[in-house]
């Protein structure tokens, strides 16, 4: 639209360069100045910019901003992981997971508006697919965690949360840029983690566009079984999936690729199903987490007992495989692996029929 206001947060380090110079005559340096502000210093206001020419500070108010989207509702559990509802427009929302440890702070965000990969145990397949959210939306998520914590750092992110990131290529990867700019948040690419549940060409073409770590949700050792609980396999069958991820790692430089499985009882939880596994992934750059089911109403799954998922693990770990138990993390405020849904009406966010009250913020300008 002729006029509309374009929004800095996200843009790549190149296209805000060519936006000050041939939006406002300005050189690259102000750019530079810029990114700075929004991902150092967490400025949304123009004005605050002080090192910025002021009559340079007024066109940009004229023809730019610096919009976030807004926080509507937060939680906090009592292992202290953080959850923030945010709205994306005026009926749908996301929701975004800060999970604090002692050496670390990982921020789970999300890409989608809902999901459409229908992955059978997770929450947010349930909700279906909405839309794809924004470079702005995504990197507004990291914005405001910053802005939220304080002091707590952010020095892991991981596309975990809503959505499948593969499938939201051409907004993702930008948003990516702008985590490992050393203008933007700075970050390692063994610090930025995006997990898809297995779409094999955007897997190759990855490979040659940007360097971070790969997670893949796995959850089965064989076709017929990943077909009931993930069905992009039937487009994208496991072998297919496999010699995709042994590309990017040859191709990336990287040490391994995190398999993520999901442990639900009586489906894929059994002795055999860790040998099938070992078989696939032995000799294989390759790290396999073990994740206990979390429930969420209206599923029918159960979660593994703990004594089938340590024997699980064991059967991988003496059959070559290295294979980790992920700790549970903020299940109390639905805030845990597989259990992300959110929708946005009339300014209180509605999560499966619970109404939960809006949160005031002011610093930011919100969409």
């Amino acid at each position: 639209m002729a006029g509309e206001r374009v929004n800095l947060l996200g843009l790549p380090r190149a296209e805000l360069e060519a936006f000050v110079a041939t939006r406002l005559g300005a050189k690259p340096f102000r750019a530079r100045q810029l990114m700075k502000w929004i991902y150092r210093r967490g400025a949304a206001d123009f004005a605050a910019m002080t090192d910025l020419a002021q009559d340079f500070r007024s066109q940009l108010s004229e023809v730019a901003r610096i919009a976030v989207p807004e926080i509507v509702a937060e939680q906090v559990s009592n292992d202290g992981t953080r959850k923030w509802m945010l709205r994306m427009d005026e009926v749908q929302g996301i929701e975004t997971v800060y999970i604090p440890e002692p050496d670390r702070g990982t921020l789970c965000i999300s890409s989608q508006v809902g999901c459409a990969m229908d992955c059978s145990f997770c929450s947010t397949a349930q909700q279906g697919f909405n839309r794809n959210l924004s470079v702005a939306e995504i990197v507004g998520q990291v914005w405001l965690a910053h802005r939220e914590l304080g002091e707590a750092r952010i020095t892991n992110i991981v596309f975990m949360g809503m959505g499948e990131p593969l499938a939201n290529y051409r907004n993702v990867v930008p948003a990516m840029r702008t985590f490992l700019d050393d203008l933007g948040y700075d970050l390692s690419r063994r610090r930025v983690t995006l997990s898809t549940s297995g779409l094999v060409p955007q897997i190759y073409k990855l490979a040659e566009e940007c360097n971070v770590a790969l997670a893949v949700s796995l959850h089965a050792p064989n076709d017929e079984l990943r077909n009931e609980l993930v069905p992009i396999n039937r487009k994208h069958p496991i072998a297919e999936l496999l010699t995709a991820c042994w590309h990017y790692i040859d191709m990336q430089n990287g040490r391994s690729v995190t398999f993520e499985y999901v442990m639900l009882d009586g489906v894929n939880d059994k002795p055999e199903h860790a040998r099938q596994l070992a078989k696939l992934l032995k000799g294989r750059p390759a790290k396999l987490n073990l994740i206990p089911f979390n429930m969420f109403p209206g599923t029918r799954y159960r979660r593994s007992p703990a004594a089938a998922i340590l024997k699980f693990r064991d059967i991988l770990n003496d059959n070559g495989v290295i294979a980790t138990i992920r700790r549970t993390r903020g299940d109390d405020i639905d805030a845990a692996c597989g259990q992300l849904a959110g929708r946005v009406t009339d300014r209180t966010l509605v999560r499966l029929g619970t109404k939960l009250t809006p949160v005031a913020r002011a610093p930011a300008e919100v969409r």
